[in-house]
């Protein structure tokens, strides 16, 4: 050993570290240059997409929009506003520049529960608001209760009026999880309000397959007039022990459901339990359907215990598994705009974990998927704009993009 216990290094190592050295100084070199020739960022940046046709680009669009939960648009003609759940109670107004009004339009955070994954949910304008100024919103308040409630515009049309709040129905859920949340109204003037099972894991209490209760299911109601009624083609009305309100059964955690603007069918992306993400596509006005959990998750069974036969499920169009850093489905929207005619009919979808971002449709009776994005955000929500164009969500920084053709 030398002084100082240091091995000594022979010849050969010596030539070797020079030759490294030179290496790394070469690298570094390079690596200056290129940050030196990387162009400036855009204010507005643009997340271009993937491998697979048709390629999107995910340009930004606005900022400072809380938690969000659920994007919306009135539906009124020449109306370019997007209104935005924040999940802790905001509701905010996206001018059509991307510009964020300061002013929440509603805000009910001193109602709201907002912890894990409740809040404020949901949200979907009167097909008649021009005329009405009625909307609806699905939260969960501080007693654990989902609460579904409708408001009405006040003279600024930026601005709710808190005071006409009405409560249609309530909901107490036994868990902080699975709260569904998603609102939309079909062709048919009703209005479709989805349900988780009600928390926990694996559905304990079996509630997704048990028709006495909302949990686990679709709502169709009537809420032209209130009290709200139950259709009289709702598919359970004359089921024994059957709430009446029921379209369908046997549903996780529809974490958003939306229907196609031109064929009327509803999509239903029901996040899986550990291992399938699910999307069930439902024909238009075809109430009744079984998809299934929680005998089975996807396509495989999960807990048969006191299930029916195979045959009387409703099993996904589409399912997916965790592979590639996936977790949680998040529903989205049939593109219908006009802008980019490449995109026209094709739903689009994401994984909240992993960040890609899908589209299917139907070719040759089945679905397949095609991942257009990768991108690094926390993907809660999809939303469409009166005009058709779709964008989405990242929760994490509170941000909206619009979703484009690239090619």
């Amino acid at each position: 050993m030398e002084p100082g216990g240091q091995t000594p290094i022979n010849k050969s190592h010596r030539v070797q570290i020079i030759i490294l050295a030179t290496l790394l100084v070469i690298a570094l070199g390079l690596v200056g240059w290129l940050l030196l020739r990387r162009p400036a960022v855009d204010s507005k940046p643009t997340v271009n997409t993937v491998t697979q046709s048709p390629k999107v680009q995910l340009a930004l669009y606005a900022t400072g929009v809380g938690k969000p939960t659920s994007i919306t648009s009135s539906g009124v003609a020449g109306d370019k506003r997007l209104f935005v759940l924040d999940q802790s109670g905001k509701i905010y107004v996206v001018n059509g520049s991307g510009s964020v009004v300061k002013e929440p339009f509603l805000d009910i955070s001193s109602l709201v529960s907002f912890s894990g994954e409740m809040g404020l949910l949901g949200m979907t304008f009167s097909p008649r608001y021009a005329t009405d100024g009625y909307f609806f919103i699905n939260y969960v308040d501080k007693d654990m209760n989902t609460i579904v409630a409708r408001y009405k515009v006040s003279g600024d049309e930026n601005t709710a009026d808190a005071t006409t709040a009405q409560v249609i129905l309530k909901q107490k859920q036994p868990y902080p999880n699975h709260n569904g949340g998603a609102l939309a109204f079909g062709a048919d003037g009703y209005l479709y309000i989805a349900f988780g099972d009600g928390g926990s894991g694996g559905d304990p209490e079996k509630r997704a397959q048990d028709l006495g209760t909302w949990l686990g299911k679709i709502l169709r109601i009537d809420v032209s007039t209130l009290p709200y009624k139950s259709p009289a083609d709702n598919p359970f009305r004359t089921t024994a022990g059957a709430k009446p309100e029921i379209w369908s059964a046997g549903l996780r955690n529809p974490w958003r459901i939306s229907f196609d603007s031109q064929t009327h069918e509803m999509y239903i992306a029901d996040v899986g339990q550990g291992a399938i993400e699910e999307i069930n596509v439902e024909a238009a006005g075809k109430g009744g359907n079984n998809y299934g959990w929680r005998c089975y998750e996807g396509n495989k069974e999960y807990k048969p215990d006191g299930c029916k036969a195979k045959d009387q499920y409703v099993f996904p169009a589409l399912n997916y598994d965790h592979s590639e850093g996936r977790c949680s489905v998040t529903g989205g929207y049939v593109y219908r705009g006009s802008v980019y005619p490449d995109l026209k009919g094709k739903y689009f979808y994401a994984d909240y974990c992993g960040g890609q971002v899908y589209t299917t449709e139907k070719k040759d009776e089945t679905y397949a998927a095609t991942k257009v994005a990768d991108t690094p955000y926390k993907i809660s929500t999809f939303g469409v704009d009166n005009a058709g164009e779709l964008y989405l969500a990242d929760y994490a920084a509170g941000a909206l993009y619009r979703i484009q053709d690239a090619q």
